[in-house]
């Protein structure tokens, strides 16, 4: 059972549940693949805070993954072990290649130990989990994650758990998929992507049920804004508790539910076919 419920022996415990990464086959990282990851406190390179609530946690040390895979085309690498990663949602396959160089993947669904997988950029290879070539190898109806945007740009779509988009169509120098938000939109046929859908799907199904688990994860405490003055927060200040009938906002005024987020001047904003749907008034941003 890849989510396991406790008895509620404490209030903590009372609605929290335990993701208990069935998946995971190896407990050690590879030393090689690891490198310090600095904590920033939500800081810039001035010392201003640019994220909020954001500090402590627990110490971790970053995993480099391989999105890009270009320098292992046409060499086999099999699955040495799957393993957690700190540093986000999915798991991680350690591939070791037939020349001996080991890489990290996001682990897809159905990966196991033993396994082989393959990348190719000249031509079609198996369309197994794991194997990555070129949008315009892929057969049409399959579900493809860790995909680029700009050919030899490394993977920028679908790298979280559970996350997989449909590729339905290609049509000239172009590919059209359905990302896991709803949005269609064209991505150049020349852009790589992975067979599959990526592993450890329930992660969306844990709760965390206390504060600690946050502070571990390095989220501290926010302020709501009604509860500043009003020099703090367009929404605080006031003999009383009140909006004032103003949409929530941040400190800076920025729409913090449901507004569009997205620069309409991009130059790929002409590839969007139909854009995801909100779950605000149901309108498509």
């Amino acid at each position: 059972m890849p989510i396991r419920i406790y008895k509620p022996t404490s209030a903590g415990r009372r609605n929290a549940s335990v993701n208990m990464h069935s998946e995971v086959t190896k407990k050690s990282p590879e030393k090689s693949l690891l490198r310090p990851l600095p904590k920033k406190g939500g800081r810039n390179h001035s010392g201003k805070i640019t994220v909020r609530g954001v500090g402590g946690g627990a110490k971790r040390m970053l995993r480099s993954i391989d999105f890009r895979r270009a320098d292992r085309d046409g060499i086999e690498g099999k699955v040495i072990g799957i393993e957690y990663d700190p540093n986000r949602s999915c798991h991680i396959a350690l591939i070791e290649y037939t020349d001996g160089v080991k890489r990290y993947i996001p682990s897809p669904k159905g990966l196991t130990d033993g396994d082989t997988v393959i990348g190719s950029c000249t031509g079609p290879v198996e369309p197994k989990a794991g194997n990555c070539m070129r949008l315009r190898n892929i057969p049409t109806g399959l579900d493809v994650h860790c995909i680029e945007l700009v050919a030899g740009g490394g993977a920028k779509l679908c790298r979280s758990a559970g996350m997989s988009a449909r590729l339905t169509n290609k049509e000239g120098g172009y590919a059209t998929l359905v990302l896991p938000s709803g949005e269609q939109r064209r991505v150049p046929i020349d852009c790589r992507a992975t067979i599959g859908q990526v592993g450890n799907a329930d992660h969306q199904n844990r709760m965390l049920g206390k504060a600690g688990l946050s502070r571990h994860l390095g989220i501290r405490p926010i302020t709501r804004g009604v509860a500043k003055s009003h020099n703090a927060h367009p929404l605080g200040g006031g003999s009383g508790r009140s909006k004032g009938g103003r949409p929530p906002v941040g400190p800076t005024g920025v729409l913090s539910k449901g507004g569009a987020t997205r620069n309409r001047k991009k130059h790929s904003e002409d590839l969007i076919i139909r854009r995801r749907m909100t779950k605000r008034h149901g309108q498509l941003r």
